[in-house]
C-alpha cells in the first residue's frame, strides 16, 4: 500500500470512529499514528498534541494537517485533512434528517449516553500512557506535581489549557538545555 494510501486510512478511521469530536478521536490517532504506522513515538505525539491544543480550531484536523504534511508533503496534508473531515461531513448530511425526526427517541438518547463513558475511558488510557512516558523522563515525583498542578488551575480554577500547556512546555525545554 502507497504512503498516501495509509495516511488515508490512518485519518479515516478515526474521522468515522470519533464520534464525540476531538477528545474521542485523538486516543484513535495515536493508535494510528505511534502504534499501527510507527510514525512517530509517543513523546514526540504529545508534543505534537499539546502544540495543536494551544492552536485554534478542531484538534483532529490540527494533527492531521501536521502528521499528514509530516508524512507526505503537502498532498499528505491534504489528504490527512479530506480524510478525517469526510466522514463526518458525509455522515452529517445522510444522518440528519433521521436524527432530526428520532432525536427525542429513548433509544436515541440511550445511544448518545452510552458514547460518553467509552469517550472518558479512552481518554483516561491516552492519560494514563502520556503520565508514564512523563514518569520515565522527569520522575516520579515531577511527573506527579505537574499532573496535580494541571488538574488544580484547569479543573478547579478553570484556566485555559493553553497556559498550563504552555507552562510545561517551557518548563520541558528548560530542562532539556540543562
Amino acid at each position: 500500500m502507497n504512503k498516501q494510501a495509509k495516511i488515508f486510512l490512518a485519518f479515516f478511521r478515526p474521522g468515522i470512529l470519533g464520534y464525540g469530536g476531538g477528545p474521542a478521536a485523538i486516543p484513535l490517532v495515536h493508535k494510528e499514528v505511534v502504534e499501527t504506522y510507527e510514525w512517530m513515538d509517543d513523546e514526540e505525539f504529545a508534543d505534537v498534541l499539546a502544540l495543536g491544543n494551544t492552536l485554534p480550531g478542531p484538534i483532529i484536523t490540527k494533527l492531521a494537517g501536521y502528521i499528514g504534511y509530516r508524512i507526505g508533503g503537502t498532498a499528505g496534508m491534504i489528504n490527512a485533512i479530506a480524510a478525517c473531515v469526510l466522514p463526518t461531513a458525509i455522515l452529517m448530511i445522510v444522518l440528519l434528517a433521521p436524527l432530526l425526526q428520532y432525536r427525542d427517541e429513548a433509544w436515541v438518547q440511550g445511544m448518545l449516553q452510552g458514547v460518553i463513558p467509552v469517550v472518558g475511558v479512552m481518554l483516561l488510557i491516552l492519560t494514563i500512557q502520556f503520565f508514564m512516558k512523563g514518569k520515565e523522563q522527569t520522575g516520579w515525583l515531577t511527573a506527579s506535581l505537574l499532573g496535580a498542578a494541571g488538574l488544580l488551575f484547569i479543573g478547579i480554577l478553570s484556566w485555559h489549557p493553553v497556559f498550563i500547556i504552555g507552562a510545561v512546555m517551557v518548563y520541558t525545554l528548560g530542562k532539556k538545555k540543562k
